[in-house]
């Protein structure tokens, strides 16, 4: 049974919320076994180089498994000594005496409290990040089929939601896909930067350790498969603050695309639906609703999580080698802002995987006004005869007369004699059908498509 596999209690609602794989990562449970995976790897490292015997090993190494600890007494035990690690190692340190007292003097030797804790954190991160990269290249990859399916598909264009000229759905769903492409590369960067050891000591000299004592850092980062950083970060925290930065950024286009979702979800609209199932987006009186449940657990992640960001950039400034209270206040902030990242994502790739598309409601939407939404188009052909203000405020009041009277767009404005005598019915007629004035939509979208697929080789 691998660590990920424990059971852990679950909260009612982190099905909404989170997935059971980044709760498990996030877990208590996982957390302590982290944080034994560095004790387990400074045992071997300190025996690989020479400062600890051989024997010292086995003993620590058969000790440091989550399982063997009371997680309700290391719990209270923290409260008082104002980390985990403490009492864990105490803990450690009994266990292993029980079978050799010689080993239990080289648990934790050389490492203080926040090497165990902020290393186990990086360890516990890279699997979350890990997780969310092959969740963003699933969804990236069903956005751009979605992209490439409806690159041609009418709809209209909306600015401070109001009905502008026509775009395509296909730029639009490319407009997403581009957004995650940044944040793969984002993460990716972010990644990179944190895999990182902390092994430093009271004060990052590691002066406690008397021989070989960069030596020892580098077999513990080898043994960890994390890159040696050129000195401990213990009050530098720029790093795990990049992180929550780049899921902040991520989760916040996630509900971008979820609020341009649920707006085209609405009964008038019925441009898309997320996809049906059952008990999914019922209403407890209405029987015929079916609401847009994953958009709205995406946008209240989207709500969530830059207060989280703000306390992991405020968490940045920290008092001189070792910080007071700022280290602190990440430990539960920085999990949190991962679980609701993963829980966005996972709604987003269920929305995406089966989003309904109404391309004939898109279509009549874009028909809706009788085609003034293509007045922009009417007065740049009539710019060349009439100038740019004359031509302006004619098709202006036009439209206006159309809206009001309920009449279509083109009769009223072929009852301006100025219009009439310079377009025919023929080129007015060209000029509103919505299929000639959607500029670079197309070749913008496969610019986006071709782009995702240079970058996959």
């Amino acid at each position: 049974m691998s660590n990920l596999d424990i059971p852990e209690p679950i909260r009612l609602l982190d099905p909404l919320f989170t997935t059971d794989t980044m709760r498990r990562v996030f877990s208590d449970h996982h957390r302590l076994q982290c944080m034994l995976d560095f004790e387990a790897a400074l045992a071997r490292a300190l025996v690989g180089v020479g400062l600890a015997p051989s024997a010292a090993r086995a003993p620590i190494e058969s000790q440091c498994h989550a399982e063997l600890f009371d997680v309700e007494s290391l719990a209270r035990a923290t409260a008082l000594s104002g980390n985990v690690a403490i009492p864990m190692v105490k803990a450690l340190t009994g266990l292993v005496a029980k079978s050799d007292s010689k080993a239990a003097a080289f648990v934790h030797w050389g490492a203080t409290s926040q090497d165990a804790i902020d290393t186990g954190l990086v360890l516990q991160l890279r699997e979350a990040l890990d997780l969310l990269d092959q969740d963003l290249a699933h969804l990236s990859a069903s956005l751009a089929r979605l992209a490439a399916a409806h690159k041609s598909t009418l709809i209209v264009g909306r600015t401070w939601l109001q009905q502008g000229p026509p775009v395509t759905f296909g730029l639009k769903v490319a407009g997403w896909l581009a957004a995650v492409e940044r944040h793969r590369e984002r993460l990716s960067h972010s990644h990179k930067q944190v895999l990182v050891l902390q092994f430093g000591g009271a004060v990052g000299t590691l002066a406690a350790i008397a021989d070989r004592r960069l030596d020892l850092a580098a077999a513990l980062a080898r043994d960890l498969k994390l890159e040696l950083p050129e000195l401990p970060w213990h009050s530098h925290r720029d790093r795990l603050a990049e992180v929550a930065a780049s899921l902040g950024l991520l989760v916040g286009s996630l509900g971008k695309i979820a609020r341009d979702i649920s707006l085209m979800s609405q009964t008038e609209i019925d441009e898309v639906l997320e996809p049906s199932g059952e008990g999914r987006g019922g209403s407890s009186t209405m029987p015929h609703k079916r609401n847009p449940v994953s958009s709205a657990a995406i946008l209240a992640a989207a709500l969530r999580v830059p207060a989280l960001v703000s306390i992991m950039l405020t968490s940045m400034v920290q008092e001189h080698e070792r910080g007071l209270g700022g280290w602190h206040a990440e430990w539960e902030t920085l999990p949190e802002i991962c679980r609701l990242t993963a829980g966005a994502l996972a709604h987003m790739k269920e929305i995406v995987g089966g989003l309904e598309v109404h391309s004939d409601k898109m279509l009549q939407n874009v028909k809706l006004t009788r085609g003034l939404v293509l007045a922009e188009a009417v007065a740049l052909a009539l710019r060349e005869r009439l100038g740019r203000e004359k031509s302006h405020k004619i098709v202006e009041e036009a439209a206006r007369r159309s809206a009001q009277e309920g009449s279509d767009f083109a009769d009223v404005l072929m009852s301006y004699p100025d219009v009439s005598s310079h377009l025919s019915r023929a080129e007015l007629s060209r000029l509103l059908d919505p299929a000639n004035y959607l500029g670079s939509a197309v070749e913008m979208t496969e610019k986006v498509l071709s782009a995702r697929s240079g970058a996959k080789k």
